[in-house]
């Protein structure tokens, strides 16, 4: 390849963000093998990535487009080596330099070999690596093994590029620190930083799926984000159950999304959508992945809540869900994964099981948990079970309390208005 593009029927530029997210991991995990250098090569790669985003739609996606990448990429670190080496040799006179040619030079003719071998599972283990906070596993993730740039991060996560992009950097430097190398971590500890995994790849989709704060409701380039590299990772683990629930979650609570905003962008709360708008391929692909790996076990947290997704998504309407199933869900959840909000959503099912008194009386004792106390889930959840009870005066000011706390617009409105309509 001799690094000049011709055109091929690449499409939009949204085709060519989509490509350059695809082959993000594959370029950053040849470069970090033949450096061993994880910082300076996530460096190169978001510079190879940022100049194809700029060259590519105008002048059109190479023949071999993932070893431009890697090619262009070696080049900057080349480059940056050639100036820390020059740095070195103007602060120590007497260091013997190596030529930087000979430590980096981009072996164009093996890149595309090289980038056939498929980095992103070990790259997911790096960047949810112990060291980091669940925050920056988050950060990390999304630019390193995601391919978006630090301003789109910034972006979805409503912070200012240079926040976003300290914690990026903050998260390279412990790595660095810890030790940590570019390889799949030792046998003994594959589960829990699988676990770690899995558990970043929610978190992605839970704030794109519902946005914690600002003016829209969801961010689809995040749960997208989350659910292209949940297939990913259900590609190279095929037998794990729980990637496998992970990735039937995402499906069934996306397969909603058309569904859940009206005109003006309102939220639209389940049982009141239109499921004919929801997406019928989706769900089928979802009940297909958790059919499949509940049989199995042992069964995990992420196939259970599939599960439960599951139940909602074949209920034609509202009232034909099967509330009674669902709430034997939640309490094998419970004992699986015991958390505040397994809780919440367990003092649901028992209301619609056996009455909004039931599930009252489950959220007092859910008041006194810290995790939980100042959630404005907690204040919506008893509004919406006082309103069934007929209290409609608590309802009210359960309902205000909860649009109060919540820092999401769409969410603030739409519980203003139940409180506005509650007779």
């Amino acid at each position: 390849m001799d690094g000049t593009p011709s055109r091929t029927d690449a499409g939009p530029d949204a085709g060519v963000e989509e490509l350059l997210r695809a082959l993000a991991p594959g370029v950053l995990g040849v470069l970090a093998r033949r450096h061993g250098d994880f910082g300076a090569a996530e460096d190169a790669v978001q510079e190879a990535l940022l100049a194809a985003a700029v060259q590519w739609p105008r002048e059109g996606v190479p023949d071999n487009p993932r070893g431009w990448l890697v090619t262009v990429a070696a080049r900057r670190m080349a480059d940056q080596v050639r100036s820390e080496q020059a740095r070195r040799r103007r602060e120590v006179a007497d260091a013997v330099a190596r030529p930087a040619d000979d430590l980096l030079a981009p072996a164009a003719d093996a890149a595309p070999a090289a980038a056939e071998r498929d980095d992103t599972l070990t790259l997911l283990f790096l960047c949810c690596h112990p060291a980091l906070s669940g925050a920056s596993q988050v950060a990390l993730t999304l630019r390193a093994v995601g391919g978006l740039t630090t301003a789109q991060i910034a972006h979805a996560f409503l912070v200012p590029e240079a926040t976003m992009a300290q914690r990026i950097s903050r998260a390279k430097q412990k790595i660095k620190a810890a030790g940590a190398v570019f390889a799949p971590p030792p046998r003994a500890e594959r589960g829990e930083r699988l676990a770690a995994v899995l558990h970043v790849l929610y978190l992605i989709f839970n704030e794109g799926y519902t946005a914690t704060a600002g003016p829209d409701l969801a961010r689809g380039e995040l749960s997208g984000e989350a659910i292209r590299l949940a297939r990913a990772v259900r590609a190279m683990l095929p037998d794990d159950g729980e990637v496998a629930g992970l990735l039937a979650l995402m499906l069934l609570t996306d397969a909603r999304r058309p569904a859940r905003t009206g005109p003006g962008g309102e939220l639209v709360p389940l049982a009141e959508q239109d499921r004919g708008r929801w997406d019928r391929a989706a769900i089928a692909e979802g009940v297909a992945l958790v059919s499949e790996a509940l049989p199995q076990g042992p069964v995990g947290p992420y196939q259970l809540q599939a599960a439960i997704a599951a139940v909602h998504a074949e209920a034609e309407r509202a009232e034909d869900t099967d509330w009674t199933q669902i709430l034997g869900l939640y309490g094998l959840l419970a004992k699986v994964a015991p958390n505040p909000m397994v809780s919440l959503n367990h003092a649901v099912a028992v209301a619609m099981v056996k009455g909004p008194r039931a599930g009252l009386g489950l959220l007092e004792g859910l008041r006194s948990d810290e995790r939980l106390a100042r959630h404005h889930r907690l204040d919506a959840v008893r509004g919406h079970l006082l309103e069934m009870a007929g209290e409609a005066e608590a309802a009210r000011e359960s309902y205000r309390t909860a649009a109060r706390r919540t820092a999401s617009l769409p969410e603030r409105r739409y519980l203003e208005a139940k409180a506005d309509h509650v007779r």
